[in-house]
């Protein structure tokens, strides 16, 4: 599994900072296979899309 703010593996450093960080705004990699993923931010959420995994809703 990899880190959805920084495309990091998540197992491999502290990722606090980009917990953070993902309150306030949208994933950019894909959790499941580190892809950047296209991200669109509308006043009422946001909605990311991985070209293998699909569309995340937030």
């Amino acid at each position: 599994m990899f880190c959805d703010r920084c495309g990091l593996p998540a197992a491999d450093a502290d990722h606090a900072g980009c917990a953070a960080a993902r309150l306030l705004e949208p994933p950019r990699f894909c959790p499941e296979c580190r892809r950047r993923m296209k991200v669109q931010v509308v006043p009422t959420g946001w909605t990311a899309t991985c070209v293998e995994h699909g569309l995340r809703r937030g």
